[in-house]
């Protein structure tokens, strides 16, 4: 499990308890009262500000010294100014599929990308234009390998500047161990017919028979957050489609963030998460097979407890915009505040992303080998499991993710909405 991340209490969330005890009683939190928070013994212990319950209790102070950065900041090297695109693929014919989120891009070769004398130029405008509009999206890759997929993702990764120990994923479960796991434990199969045979009967339901579909909310989710170094990039290619059905969904964090009020931003912004995913150990031990224990990707990715602690809040480091972070299946709870507040913000989080269906995209797959690339920093996905029930065919894909930096918030990093405005007023 990550490290406990140094938290301290910022002003403004003090100067704010009023409205955020508003908000909080309009999710249903106002009723709760909580126990007024003990002094920590150590600094480095001392809890985030609890959420705000009928009669608040006050937020508690930390040294005027160490009362700097918010309680989800964590100690990082790795902040950085935001990259800047050069131009190098303004020539690429592309359109936006939402105003939010979603690009796709017509008659590129990305193989020819990577051999490309400049590769390393388009390579990294194509990082950075990722990371701004969420997921990118290319039809028909036949000339990428598996081989090259990897070194697509990882290069990626590099010319967008994360640290230089953090490699591409083995996940824990679909890997070169499973029957449809491939022979690459970089490679991730995405097979619909491994995870109803992995995953059948597990608490998820998601493949479970004989049950109702009446709420699909359970499947977003962004790539492997419970490791201690979870993803920058993933990239898809379905190498097998069935005859309808399959789509993804994307939606966009950065403009989750935004449609929140800004005293419950700063509230959030202090807070940490627990990321975490047993259900992997779960199917594991129900199939009679063990999870993948060892370095996988980065050497802090190690042992069998799938656990994290990031920041609910993050700053994406290539665009400088602040994400909802703690959204999806792989959230475990909001870290010191109580049972019920914690529950009822994840909630929320989801019901923020399914009840506004302008901050989603939903990409068709067309042809075998249609690819997407997505920044895991800052959106969510969800496949669309309507396939499974009917005799449409397996939907199979190959997947290779890149391990990015430990995730952090930075006080100087700003909402897509501010930086975008930013933009255009420097311009006019």
């Amino acid at each position: 499990m990550a490290p406990s991340i140094e938290q301290v209490v910022p002003e403004s969330v003090v100067q704010t308890t009023e409205h955020i005890q508003e908000k909080l009683g309009a999710i249903g939190l106002g009723n709760n009262t909580t126990e007024e928070p003990k002094p920590a013994e150590k600094v480095e212990e001392a809890p985030a500000v609890q959420a705000p319950a009928v009669e608040a209790p006050a937020a508690q102070a930390a040294p005027v010294e160490e009362a700097v950065k918010p309680a989800a900041v964590a100690a990082s090297n790795y902040i950085k100014a935001p990259l800047k695109l050069s131009g190098a693929i303004d020539s690429w014919k592309n359109f936006d599929v939402t105003p939010v989120i979603g690009r796709e891009y017509a008659d590129v070769d990305l193989a020819a990308v990577l051999s490309a004398e400049n590769s390393d130029e388009l390579l990294r405008d194509l990082a950075i234009t990722i990371s701004q509009r969420g997921v990118v999206f290319f039809r028909a890759q036949d000339n990428l390998t598996d081989d090259l997929q990897k070194v697509l993702a990882q290069r990626l990764g590099e010319l967008s500047g994360k640290p230089a120990t953090s490699k591409l994923h083995i996940h824990p479960v679909a890997n070169a161990g499973r029957e449809h796991g491939g022979k690459d434990d970089e490679i991730s199969v995405i097979s619909s017919e491994q995870a109803k045979k992995i995953y059948i009967n597990s608490k998820s339901k998601l493949y479970a028979q004989g049950v109702k579909k009446q709420n699909g909310k359970v499947g977003w989710h962004s790539d492997i957050t419970f490791e201690p170094i979870p993803s920058d990039y993933s990239i898809l290619r379905l190498v097998q489609l069935p005859s309808t059905g399959g789509d993804t969904l994307w939606a966009s964090g950065y403009e989750l963030y935004d449609r929140i009020s800004e005293p419950y931003q700063k509230f959030l912004e202090t807070l940490t998460a627990t990321y975490a995913q047993p259900g992997f150990n779960e199917a594991a031990e129900r199939n009679g097979f063990k999870i993948f224990s060892g370095e996988r990707g980065a050497p802090e990715n190690v042992g069998e407890l799938l656990e994290a602690i990031h920041p609910v809040i993050r700053t994406n480091p290539v665009t400088g915009w602040k994400s909802v972070f703690a959204v999806g299946q792989h959230v475990a709870k909001i870290n010191d505040v109580t049972e019920l507040e914690s529950e009822a913000l994840l909630a929320w989080f989801v019901r923020l992303l399914v009840d506004n269906h302008d901050l989603q995209v939903r990409h068709k797959w067309k042809t075998p080998n249609d690819l997407a690339i997505w920044d895991n920093r800052s959106v969510y996905h969800a496949a669309t499991p309507d396939y499974l029930d009917g005799n449409y065919g397996e939907r199979k894909g190959n997947r290779a993710v890149s391990l990015g930096e430990r995730p952090y918030l930075d006080p100087a990093s700003v909402s897509r909405t501010d930086a975008l405005a930013a933009e255009r007023a420097a311009t006019a």
